[in-house]
């Protein structure tokens, strides 16, 4: 498999894109295997986090495999396919947290992969960009949508406009990363971050996200009431008679995402 999927007895994902020899970009069966990971991910109860990363210690991803695609470019039908092969990046609604581990080039379609994760960790030698200016053609997948949400308006705009790549110092300053760490712990601090994640209520933490990402799209008194709307649906919940319980007895929650 190009891309492997595990879950782990915490109910941690690890989503590994493994095409190391070439820097693992992807090929069209590739994003295939990954859309069904990512729809794994959003369909399986059992999994309330996800962490994806690349193989080996050069690259995350350096998005589409472009050599792999120059003499087989897709039928103009495919264009209205809008909802074929679903990616995390191309509109797939998943509400599980994802996190991403980079070690090494995030580049084009890593790149605006990265973007559409919700919490990111990085290695010394991390490197991010955008270059496809330089290519003949523009980000694709929210490259030119989500940039601009994420970073200060002129540093999106000189990495869009020039093709420029920032390291992941620079990344973490602008808040494009959580935190840079060494290479040898990025895994383990990626998975300690999930698993913070994973043993809170999960369909709190599903509801949290949703309301924190369509936060940018509904005006403020609308993301109020949908604010008392989820809660009010969660109240019914068990998970909602878990926690304070398990607070006012002191130990550890069991929350079971019903």
């Amino acid at each position: 498999m190009t891309v492997e999927l595990e879950v782990d007895d915490t109910g941690v994902a690890l989503i590994t894109m493994n095409r190391p020899e070439r820097m693992n970009a992807m090929d069209a069966e590739a994003y295939q295997q990954l859309s069904a990971a990512w729809s794994r991910v959003r369909d399986d109860a059992d999994i309330r986090v996800a962490v994806i990363t690349g193989a080996g210690d050069r690259a995350f991803s350096t998005g589409a495999d472009l050599k792999s695609f120059v003499n087989a470019p897709p039928e103009m039908s495919q264009f209205w396919l809008t909802q074929q092969d679903q990616l995390l990046n191309r509109g797939l609604e998943v509400w599980k947290p994802v996190i991403a581990a980079v070690n090494g080039y995030c580049l084009g379609g890593g790149m605006t992969l990265l973007l559409a994760t919700d919490l990111r960790l990085a290695t010394p030698t991390a490197t991010f960009g955008l270059s496809e200016v330089a290519r003949g053609v523009v980000p694709g997948n929210g490259g030119t949508q989500r940039i601009l949400e994420q970073l200060p308006h002129a540093i999106a705009m000189e990495m869009l406009l020039t093709g420029k790549r920032i390291d992941a110092e620079t990344a973490a300053r602008w808040g494009l990363v959580n935190r840079v760490v060494p290479k040898e712990e990025l895994l383990a601090a990626a998975f300690e971050l999930a698993r913070e994640i994973s043993a809170n209520a999960p369909l709190a933490v599903q509801a949290t996200k949703e309301l924190a990402l369509r936060s940018r799209d509904v005006d403020r008194n609308t993301g109020l009431r949908l604010e008392q709307a989820l809660n009010r649906l969660l109240s019914f919940t068990d998970d909602a008679k878990e926690g304070p319980a398990a607070f006012a007895e002191r130990r550890s929650a069991n929350f079971t995402g019903s």
